[in-house]
């Protein structure tokens, strides 16, 4: 995988997918083999999570908290996004915004 992870763009089109993907416990396995090509003891110092934690954090199937999963974000350059995919059917004015 990390011979696929060489720029920037790479790493946001990889998470990108598996965000369109929608499996829950494949963004954590994602980040860390993103974390692994680029380093896991630069990406654990740039985030300020101990190294240990991220490989635990970061495996396969794990649920890290989401503060974990923006701070590694943040330490290799990235940022999750949302995006609208279809009108909430409780919605019936989604142009007003929040109620």
């Amino acid at each position: 995988m990390a011979q696929y992870l060489n720029t920037d763009e790479d790493v946001a089109e990889y998470l990108s997918q598996v965000l369109e993907d929608g499996e829950p416990g494949v963004l954590a396995a994602a980040l860390g083999h993103i974390a692994k090509a680029r380093g896991m003891t630069e990406i654990a110092r740039a985030s300020g999570v101990k190294r240990e934690a991220l490989y635990r954090a970061l495996r396969p199937g794990a649920h890290p908290r989401l503060d974990t999963v923006q701070r590694v974000c943040r330490a290799l350059g990235v940022a999750l996004t949302a995006k609208v995919i279809a009108p909430h059917p409780n919605c019936a004015d989604t142009d007003r915004g929040p109620r």
